[in-house]
């Protein structure tokens, strides 16, 4: 024999070592050295077998523990393979998946012993795997093809894959690709002569009740019919085989559940013949079923005729009754497992079809779920069965058998359209290995949140794989904010997570009323197959939980898809606007959405965050945020900081889009053409009550004041607050310190909430708002180093407060607010100085700095700019000496003081510049700015900061003191004020904070917005609100009133209504003008000429003034357009016929008796006009009505106190005389015909509210 080279020298002496350290040896007695182990000699020998008399000098030996340790990723060995052999294998793993790569090659030798595990770890269940070890350690693996003989033997392993987890810090397994190769031979038994009895022989065995005193242990030979999965409940392991006749379909049932036997399950295949000894009979306690169970000198042979003889029945009976010792165990098993099992569903249940399939698997759909996706196209929901093998070898890449699945198709509307279900009843095995370097994706054996709401809801196959959707959403959207095990935490030994609060309602709606237990036992024994897979309905899912991006998109689609600028306007109204006027009221409006607006219904979540970026409050998720208006249903301002950073859940809520666009509509005529709508952008927000809302994770540190509460023994009540921008109410508030720095590379989306856990020490300071502006662009700046040049307007507030106490100082951020009271503390000692400059740190950061002889002064102005670190949290209980509560309850009285109604703000007695109040906005309106007010420089720069408005437009809000009130206060706000100012809708309850009041030159009242004022949305509009095109203000019929009360009353009473007498039309002027200029348009066009107008397009108007009396006054009343009609009796056709004919001569006025001089030119030749002079003559309509209307506010009609004076009346011959004040001049809001029994129940009822001194 030729000398070793020195490479095999070297390669021998690696091989020694692994072998002394990794197989086990013999010890020498006395410690002497030992002989050249036997092992390496065996190793070396089969080496050589398998390399054809060669050793594998290129191949290294690696141990379990350095393969687990030191390989990083997915690997293969093949020892005897060449470098084209390894290549054709690869290419032919990646045709079925061509964008993975095949698993890289490596040169490593494997010995190990092949085990089940039982003799590793005494405490361990033994869960029916098998393992590779050696001296190291141990790994699992996976065979395709198992022998009984293989256990305990040592192996050298020619073909083997090494896949690691996901989880990096996990270890893998190692598929076995080919068969071992045994190191030493493996001993050969020679099966004795075996009497067996075959199961139609057996089956009465198990159907009879016949008490025998003695009856032996039983052989039974039969073919493998159906095989179990392996299943673990309370511990046990087990799985049950059946056997049939050769010739006949008769079975019986084995239950294999010893330790040692559950190898078993590796080495059986459907369809082979086997004898199973040593079978004793039991019966489960509660159902009565009879099965053959093993026992511990059980055996499992290959059925081999000439090595059986048939044993007679007789033969079989004699001897004791032998019940099976595992009859306690198998009671245990039926009671231990508590699964719901399916209801029959109302409705035409579909029945699944049972079907065998082969397929490659090609994606991992969810692990944790047990979803694998077959051949691009199928579904295989392997969540019903037990993967005691933690799903090793289905990989992508791997091929699988299924036997007896349930075919289920369109399951749920949005899932694949077929689902391949296996049940306890079906087989799943795995045909051949993954030649891919994809990842092992190991579902969680505890704490599985997919199965524990499988099992503990019974769900069927639609439901639950809706169940899997809505969780792989959540964890999508929100696990970048706390985490995946803080999302899908189960509550089986602790609280439970966001998704399990999430969902469960949610379960108990869809699958209500479920109390049968699931007895896994008649669906694996009985005859006729029952399980929550043979029946299902497709489910049209009753919720859904989209991302806000999606939710975003969907609410702007629907809002567009119903946006129609004709419904936007009254026709009555809009047929006589300009082209101005016409495309300012189109140019914003909005539309609101609820939960049910989406088919199926939208369940609202994200995490309350403050934007860094707009100051505002919003649900965020990974995708985007959604800007969020929050109120209380009593009222109240929401001012609740600690949802600040907390995972919320909304079912109630409005889903608000306002709708913005620019157009160029000639006339209400051209409504329906969208091509003159230039541009369409929109803005999406939701408002909703605190009430409405579910909390779904706390933010982590109000969980841990929580936590620390439940054993604090204070008597004080809290409530915490709102963020920095939501300084709504005069409450106390509290400023902590601390200094949380997020990461700035990471998306804001994702940030997770300040921690303080770096911080050992912070300090707080309590105070009371005393006084709030609104959040908009300020030019107020910091000082800089550098100079202020350059700087753009900050988005900033200002806030007047009242500080309570002094500065304290905290061990931690989370200790504020958790003692019985707030203390100020002294300290002694070196560090006292040090910690007294901590608590001064308020006065230090004081800008502009004021000199130290200022400080004491009362009338000194500090201003404290508020750091970026620094942390808001709401106290409403002032937890402080009694005489700070005394000083902040005096202050709060003083604020509750300067609150007005709305009515004595429209008194003319009212003396105050700035005013606050509340009310209920009845309409919302864009038109143009005050002509007198010029916007500001800040104001104009707005525009370039996001304003979806113009900036020379304004918003007008009616505001009435409550739902239907006449009394109605206009707020005027520059529109670019508007892009801070969320939820101004109408119906919404809105406080108002230091508005300025103004008077026009007609005195009238009204309110403007300023940069001191604050807007608080008080409450929500009421969801049965009619849309925002509905005529405002007509929830309730105005005031019935006389004319002679109108100068007591109309001050306080904006609209009312009188019952009265058409008297006479004093004036009548109907015209058509240009839609652009308001010049007289004429036989279809414009009649300026210079400059010329281009406009083609004429708008009608008409007005009217007519003399009404009700027997207490006489009043000039002032009508226009469709109100004409109104007043002169005229129908539709009729009016439309006027127009038409007044449209060729642009222009026709008629004045009567007493208006001569009024300034309408009439033409007494023109036929029109002659009609229209015979029509206003006519005693037709000088007829009783319904007159509402509002006072006709200008200055040459203000009425000035006058005595009254005598008139006289003539009712055909009987005459009159009453006291008269002065005519009144009125604007006609709406005109009704009434019949006499109208008119006669109207006249009572005035009758008899008339005061007696009337």
């Amino acid at each position: 024999m030729a000398e070793p080279s020195a490479a095999e020298r070297r390669w021998l002496q690696a091989a020694g070592d692994f072998v002394r350290r990794a197989l086990p040896t013999r010890q020498e007695p006395g410690g002497a050295e030992p002989p050249p182990s036997p092992e390496l000699d065996a190793v070396l020998r089969c080496l050589r077998r398998a390399g054809r008399g060669e050793l594998p000098l290129g191949y290294s030996f690696i141990s379990i523990s350095d393969l687990k340790s030191q390989q990083c990723m997915p690997c293969c060995s093949h020892l005897t393979w060449s470098t084209n052999e390894f290549k054709e294998w690869a290419r032919q793993g990646q045709g079925a998946l061509p964008t993975h790569s095949s698993l890289p090659r490596a040169y490593l030798i494997l010995v190990g012993y092949l085990t089940d595990g039982r003799q590793e770890d005494k405490e361990k269940l033994v869960d029916g795997c098998l393992y590779v070890k050696d001296n190291t350690g141990i790994i699992p693996c996976e065979l395709l093809h198992f022998e009984l003989e293989w256990l305990e033997s040592l192996f050298l392993f020619p073909s083997w894959a090494y896949i690691l987890q996901t989880d990096q810090g996990a270890a893998g397994y190692i598929e076995i690709l080919l068969d071992p190769i045994p190191v030493n031979l493996l001993p050969k038994k020679v099966p004795d002569s075996t009497a067996v009895i075959y199961p139609a022989s057996a089956e009465p065995l198990l159907a009879s009740r016949i008490p025998c005193k003695k009856r032996p242990k039983l052989n039974v030979a039969g073919e493998l019919a159906r095989l179990s999965p392996l299943l673990c409940i309370h511990r046990k392991t087990f799985f049950f085989l059946f056997l049939k006749c050769f010739t006949s379909a008769v079975r019986v049932p084995v239950l294999v559940q010893k330790p040692s036997q559950l190898a078993w399950h590796h080495t059986l295949q459907l369809g082979h013949k086997y004898t199973v000894t040593g079978l004793s009979m039991s019966s489960l306690k509660k159902s009565g079923q009879r099965m053959f169970v093993t026992g511990v000198s059980s055996c499992l042979l290959p059925y081999c005729a000439e090595q059986v003889k048939e044993q007679s029945l007789d033969s079989a009976w004699q001897g004791e009754s032998s019940l099976s010792a595992s009859l306690e165990t198998t009671e245990q098993l039926s009671d231990s497992l508590e699964l719901r099992v399916e209801e029959e569903r109302l409705g035409s249940a579909k029945k699944s079809k049972m079907i065998s399939y082969v397929g490659t698997v090609t994606k991992i759909l969810n692990a944790q779920a047990g979803l694998y996706e077959l051949d691009n196209k199928v579904c295989l929901c392997l969540a019903y069965q037990q993967l005691l093998n933690s799903a090793r070898g289905l990989r992508p890449g791997a091929c699988v058998e299924l036997i007896d699945v349930h075919l289920i198709q369109k399951p749920v509307v949005s899932s694949p359209s077929i689902v391949l279900g296996a049940c306890l009843n079906s087989t799943v095995t795995l045909k051949s290995f993954s030649r891919l370097s994809t990842p092992y994706q190991p579902p969680a054996t505890s704490g599985n949140l997919y199965l524990q709401l499988l099992f503990r809801y019974n769900l069927d196959m639609p439901c639950y794989l809706w169940l899997v959707s809505l969780l792989e959403t959540f964890e999508e959207r929100f696990s970048c904010f706390f985490g995946h095990q803080q999302l899908l935490r189960s509550s089986v030994h602790q609280n439970p997570g966001a998704a399990e609060k999430f969902l469960v309602p949610l379960l108990q709606a869809v699958v209500p009323g479920r109390e049968e237990t699931r007895d896994i036992y008649n669906e694996i024994l009985a005859k006729t197959h029952q399980c929550p897979l043979k029946k299902y309905l497709t489910l049209d899912p009753p919720c859904q939980i989209p991302s806000l991006s999606a939710l975003r998109c969907v609410a702007e689609q629907k809002s567009w898809e119903g946006f129609c600028p004709s419904q936007l306007l009254s026709p009555l109204e809009a047929q006589h606007m300009g082209t101005q006027e016409l495309n300012r009221r189109l140019a914003w409006s909005y539309c609101t959405l609820w939960a049910g607006s989406f088919r199926p219904r939208v369940i609202v979540q994200g995490v309350l965050r403050v934007s860094s970026r707009s100051s505002l409050l919003q649900l965020q998720d990974n995708s985007s945020r959604l800007p969020c208006v929050i109120s209380h249903r009593d009222g109240s301002p929401f001012a609740n900081t600690a949802l600040i950073g907390s995972l919320l859940q909304v079912e109630n809520y409005q889903l608000v889009v306002e709708r913005f666009i620019q157009s160029d509509f000639p006339s209400w005529e051209q409504l329906a053409n969208p091509e003159y709508v230039r541009e369409k952008k929109s803005s999406v927000y939701v408002q909703f009550y605190f009430e409405d809302v579910q909390v779904l994770r706390a933010a982590e540190g109000q969980i841990q004041k929580d936590r620390r509460g439940e054993n604090s023994t204070s008597l004080r009540k809290r409530n915490d607050g709102s963020s920095a921008s939501e300084l709504e109410t005069p409450e106390a508030k509290m400023l902590k310190l601390e200094d949380p720095k997020p990461d700035p590379d990471r998306d804001e989306s994702c940030q997770k909430g300040p921690s303080s856990s770096g911080r050992t020490s912070c300090i707080s300071h309590l105070f009371l708002v005393t006084q709030k502006e609104g959040l908009m662009l300020r030019n107020y700046q910091l000082a800089r180093e550098g100079g202020g040049e350059g700087q753009e307007l900050q988005r900033s507030f200002q806030a007047t407060v009242l500080w309570l106490g002094r500065p304290v100082l905290w061990n931690h951020p989370r200790e504020i607010g958790n003692v019985p009271a707030l203390e100020e503390i002294s300290y002694d000692g070196e560090e006292g100085t040090k910690q007294q400059e901590d608590l001064e740190v308020f006065d230090k950061l004081r800008f502009p700095p004021v000199p130290a002889e200022f400080l004491g002064r009362s009338s000194c102005p500090l201003c404290l700019p508020v750091q970026d670190t620094w942390h808001l949290q709401h106290e409403t209980w002032l937890s402080s000496p009694a005489e700070r509560q005394l000083a902040a309850r005096a202050v709060l009285t003083g604020m509750d003081q300067r609150i007005s109604s709305i009515p004595e703000i429209l008194s003319n007695s009212f003396r105050g510049s700035l005013v606050s109040f509340s009310g209920e906005i009845v309409e919302r309106i864009l038109c143009a700015s005050p002509k007198n007010e010029k916007p500001s420089v800040t104001l104009s720069l707005l525009k370039q900061k996001g304003s979806l408005l113009a900036s020379d437009h304004s918003v007008k809000l009616s505001i009435s003191v409550a739902p239907g009130s006449p009394v109605v206060l206009d707020v005027y706000i520059a529109a670019t004020y508007m892009q801070h100012l969320w939820g101004l809708l109408p119906g919404a309850k809105i406080l108002f904070q230091n508005l300025e009041r103004k008077i026009s030159r007609f005195h009238n009242v009204y309110c403007t917005y300023i940069a001191s004022s604050c807007v608080t949305v008080l409450s929500l509009p009421a969801s049965h609100l009619l849309p925002p095109s509905s005529p405002a203000g007509k929830a309730s019929s105005p005031s019935l009133v006389f004319l002679s009360n109108l100068q007591l009353h109309l001050q306080n009473l904006p609209q009312a209504r009188i019952l009265c007498h058409l008297s006479c039309v004093l004036t009548l002027s109907l015209q058509w003008v240009c839609s652009l200029c308001s010049s007289i348009f004429k036989e279809g066009k414009c009649s300026r000429h210079s400059p010329p107008c281009p406009s083609h397009t004429g708008v009608r108007q008409a007005s009217a003034r007519v003399l009404v009396e009700d027997g207490t006054g006489e009043a000039l009343v002032l009508c226009r357009n469709q109100h004409v009609a109104a007043m002169l009796g005229l129908s539709l056709l009729d009016w439309e016929a006027v127009q038409s004919c007044v449209q060729s001569r642009g222009r026709v006025s008629v004045q009567y008796g007493e208006a001569t001089g009024t300034g309408c030119a009439e033409d007494p030749e023109d036929p029109i006009a002659c009609y229209l002079r015979s029509l206003c003559r006519s005693p037709l309509i000088c007829r009783p009505i319904l007159l509402d209307f509002s006072l006709d506010r200008k200055p040459s009609k203000i009425l000035q106190p006058a005595p009254l004076q005598l008139r006289n009346f003539r009712s055909g011959e009987v005459e009159f005389v009453s006291q008269m004040g002065p005519r009144q001049s009125l604007l006609c809001l709406n005109v009704e015909e009434v019949e006499q029994k109208a008119l006669c129940y109207l006249t009572r009822e005035r009758i008899g509210r008339t005061p007696s001194r009337c």
